[in-house]
């Protein structure tokens, strides 16, 4: 992959939140932080997974001892490094360790988000992997006391993977292909 200005990839992410989560309401935690700025994008340039798992060692104290209203999450892309969607999904588990090792379990989070996601039991063209696809393969750390907070506040959160997936259904890859025009 060519090395990108990082103003550019966080532009491309910042617009993929915009119209595709944002835009299409699939997560609707996510409007109020992204309006508050309280979103931190951090494009990591590490080569290879041991580079990527000290970025993340990194951000994940970094979120931690910052002030949540002034970071709430963050979003580290990484354009270089695990482009294979199941390698990427491998080193989840690694990620998962590294929030251990930190002692930083019920304190942080990691989502994932991948060009190629694919969720279990589906067929890589079907709609609702694109609820995760995002346009580079990025963790999304969030703070657990923000996810409890926003479950707390949204009625049924539980249904959310659902409603996504009849929201991308309706859409269709077409319509989702519309977004990026």
């Amino acid at each position: 992959m060519n090395v990108q200005n990082p103003d550019v990839l966080v532009a491309q992410m910042k617009n993929w939140l915009e119209r595709a989560v944002i835009g299409l309401n699939l997560c609707p935690f996510a409007k109020a932080v992204h309006v508050k700025e309280q979103i931190r994008y951090v494009v990591s340039h590490a080569q290879n997974e041991e580079e990527l798992l000290a970025d993340l060692l990194h951000e994940l104290q970094l979120l931690y001892d910052a002030d949540s209203e002034k970071v709430e999450t963050t979003l580290l892309i990484h354009p270089h490094v695990l482009q294979d969607f199941l390698d990427y999904n491998d080193f989840l588990e690694i990620a998962d360790a590294a929030v251990s090792e930190l002692a930083l379990d019920g304190e942080i989070q990691v989502a994932s988000f991948h060009p190629d996601y694919q969720f279990a039991e589906t067929r890589y063209e079907d709609v609702e992997n694109f609820s995760n696809r995002a346009p580079y393969p990025c963790l999304h750390l969030l703070r657990e006391s923000s996810v409890e907070k926003a479950v707390a506040a949204f009625p049924d959160a539980g249904k959310i993977y659902e409603k996504n997936i009849e929201t991308l259904k309706s859409l269709g890859s077409e319509g989702w292909k519309k977004l990026w025009v």
